[in-house]
């Protein structure tokens, strides 16, 4: 199975809801409670505008098996040096490799806009996604106790960073 990582566009918008709304009714992973309208792709192009966003294509297939972007983390100034990481990896593509290659493509690309920090907001439910950023240089910097609820459940949210320098040590 080849991947190729082409930008998140408007042609993307069904097969990349169908990818999110799959975590969202069976997951921790996406906060939303219900399933959300394919409507709801222009607010990812929204918040990635100037920052890269893609989608991971089965080249024999032309199958959609993923897509994964970053985001400000917060639109003040002080900021724009940082940014969260988002990725999504179809049911049938998880644990084939496709995060590692996207973490290091969004790295790269992070880079490349001036992007010196990335930070990980993940469900502790997920424990899957807290081992595969652990395994990737990324370090636990906080946790918010009990703040999310779905499905009538209370979760936390942790948070983790992961520096872009040479090393990618924090300091």
């Amino acid at each position: 199975m080849e991947c190729k990582f082409e930008p998140m566009t408007e042609e993307h918008r069904k097969e990349v809801m169908d990818i999110f709304n799959y975590y969202v009714e069976n997951s921790y992973a996406a906060y939303f409670e219900n399933r959300l309208p394919y409507e709801f792709f222009e607010k990812f192009l929204e918040m990635t505008k100037g920052y890269p966003a893609f989608v991971m294509t089965d080249i024999s297939t032309g199958k959609a098996m993923g897509f994964c972007f970053l985001r400000a983390h917060n639109p003040l100034p002080a900021f724009k040096h940082t940014a969260e990481i988002t990725y999504f990896i179809g049911e049938d593509y998880v644990g084939k490799g496709l995060g590692e290659k996207a973490l290091k493509l969004l790295e790269e690309a992070g880079r490349g806009i001036g992007i010196e920090y990335i930070l990980a907001s993940i469900s502790s439910y997920n424990e899957r996604s807290i081992a595969f950023h652990k395994k990737n240089g990324f370090v636990e910097c906080g946790r918010f106790l009990n703040i999310g609820k779905k499905k009538g459940k209370s979760f936390s949210v942790v948070w983790m960073e992961k520096e872009l320098g040479e090393q990618g040590r924090m300091r």
